[in-house]
């Protein structure tokens, strides 16, 4: 029987590595640089970004997510889910262990199905992290619903050329290419209609329209973007995948990618109950201390004991991932922990908040950013309720319906089968 909560002693020993680091040095990043994730380096940055990203090298934890193949250790998910619990600490951290969304998931869908001049153009930058990527695929008319997207990708000759609008292309400012979804055969079946697109950003005809900020962040640092393609002539060879084919190269990227993000967020979700804890034991109103607070010690064991919950599903989660090698076969509790990503998040840290009362909600601490963090979260990748649905359609797949009029756990009914069973009456 192979049932096992324990954790490879070598790779243990990475992940408390791994933990170390973030929490003293790559923490320091979030301090003097909150917005800058994202952008290209200054000289000053890279400075100090290079010897940490090296050192993440040298434990062999650099870009964990890749196979051997393109550089990383093929670990499997289960282990990149613990690794990724200890990411989600620092905002920074991604960036530093070569895992930062949405290069992660860009540069998995040009491997599994670039073309070797794209993987040389694309992907070793983006795997070396000397390039930013976009994915650019929602649509202002119909958010996340690819049955409503107009965005045109015409063939002329050797060329494609793309016209419409997407929204919410994140670092659209900032990178060097991006991944258009795009409609090529408006009259075929939904799976069959769209292709991806590779798309330099210096593209004529490539413009950012605005770039939307966030709740709490200043307008000017907004980096989610509306971008307009106005005549963007690409050659045949930027599509990238079959044409046609946008579907399957978008799933790619999508089912691990919600395991990591999920992980993340309980690292930060175990930030928010570290701060309550603290606070809790530091902070004295009414002659006691808040932990001797009933309503106060309800708040730290409902926060435990979601958080426990969650990460135990996610890793549950991760491990049939490892197992299958199937990402369809695990596609409702994927659903499933999409769905609980922003709720336990949300729900811890406005615990947190409370408990740390006003100060909770300015920018002295981390807290309100990490709440406004659970909201964002119910939306990315598709708003909550459709993962629901999700959920629930799988789930209803392992069952039937009652043979009868009557449920199948109806009691006078199974009490006269037992009868009929035990006793031989009414045959």
């Amino acid at each position: 029987m192979a049932w096992d909560f324990s954790t490879d002693p070598d790779f243990q020993a990475k992940i408390e590595w791994a933990e170390a680091m973030v929490r003293t040095e790559v923490s320091r990043l979030d301090l003097l640089w909150p917005h800058d994730v994202y952008k290209p380096l200054t000289e000053a940055q890279r400075a100090v970004v290079a010897p940490l990203k090296q050192q993440v090298r040298d434990q062999g934890l650099w870009a964990a997510h890749l196979g051997p193949e393109l550089g990383g250790q093929g670990y499997g998910q289960l282990k990149l889910a613990l690794l990724n619990e200890v990411l989600g600490m620092a905002t920074w951290a991604p960036r530093i262990f070569g895992t930062q969304a949405p290069d992660t998931g860009n540069a998995e869908i040009i491997a599994h199905y670039g073309t070797p001049d794209q993987k040389a153009a694309y992907l070793k930058p983006l795997l070396e992290g000397e390039i930013v990527s976009c994915y650019s695929m929602t649509e202002p008319s119909g958010g996340a619903d690819p049955a409503v997207f107009v965005t045109r990708a015409v063939r002329e000759g050797d060329d494609w050329v793309i016209n419409g609008e997407k929204f919410f292309s994140s670092n659209a400012r900032w990178a060097d290419f991006l991944i258009v979804m795009a409609v090529t055969d408006p009259e075929a079946p939904l799976l069959d209609r769209m292709t991806m697109f590779l798309v330099p950003a210096n593209t004529p005809g490539v413009q950012i329209v605005r770039n939307l900020a966030l709740f709490g962040e200043p307008d000017e640092e907004g980096s989610h973007a509306l971008v307009r393609y106005t005549d963007v002539r690409v050659p045949a060879s930027s599509a990238l995948g079959e044409v046609g084919k946008a579907f399957a190269v978008a799933q790619t990227r999508l089912g691990g990618g919600r395991v990591h993000h999920a992980m993340r967020t309980v690292g930060q979700a175990q930030r928010a109950l570290d701060m309550m804890a603290e606070r809790a034991l530091s902070r004295t109103t009414q002659g006691t201390l808040l932990a001797d607070k009933q309503l106060v010690q309800s708040f730290l064991a409902d926060s435990y004991i979601e958080l426990q919950q969650f990460r135990l599903l996610v890793l549950y989660t991760a491990w049939q991932i490892d197992k299958f090698q199937n990402y369809n076969k695990v596609r409702k509790d994927i659903a499933a922990i999409k769905v609980q990503t922003p709720r336990v998040l949300e729900s811890i840290a406005r615990r947190a908040v409370q408990v740390h009362g006003a100060l909770g909600v300015t920018t002295e601490m981390p807290l309100a950013k990490i709440l406004s963090r659970g909201l964002s979260l119910a939306l990315a990748d598709g708003p909550t309720e459709v993962h629901q649905v999700t959920v629930a359609r799988q789930l209803l797949r392992g069952y039937k319906p009652a043979e009868g009029p009557w449920p199948s756990e109806h009691i006078p009914t199974r009490r006269e089968e037992a009868r009929v069973a035990l006793l031989g009456e009414g045959v």
